[in-house]
């Protein structure tokens, strides 16, 4: 179901299936759900979504959130 969903958003919204990476995104968001907050989650994968748009790399982007949500201490609101 979940790729069935991947593909017809990505049709709709004109992106190629091979532009997305599924894993990343959703191993970004349980890191960021359980490190921080639960809603940072979606939060967060748009924001990674807005840098990837202005040219960052996804695997490096991803990778620095995760390590900032892996050591976060800040608290939740």
């Amino acid at each position: 179901m979940l790729e069935e969903w991947i593909e017809a958003a990505c049709l709709e919204l004109g992106l190629g299936r091979g532009e997305v990476d599924r894993d990343l995104v959703l191993d970004l968001a349980r890191d960021v759900a359980h490190g921080v907050a639960r809603p940072g989650a979606p939060l967060t994968a748009f924001l990674l979504g807005l840098a990837v748009g202005r040219g960052a790399d996804a695997r490096e982007a991803a990778a620095r959130l995760t390590a900032m949500a892996e050591g976060w201490a800040g608290t939740d609101g």
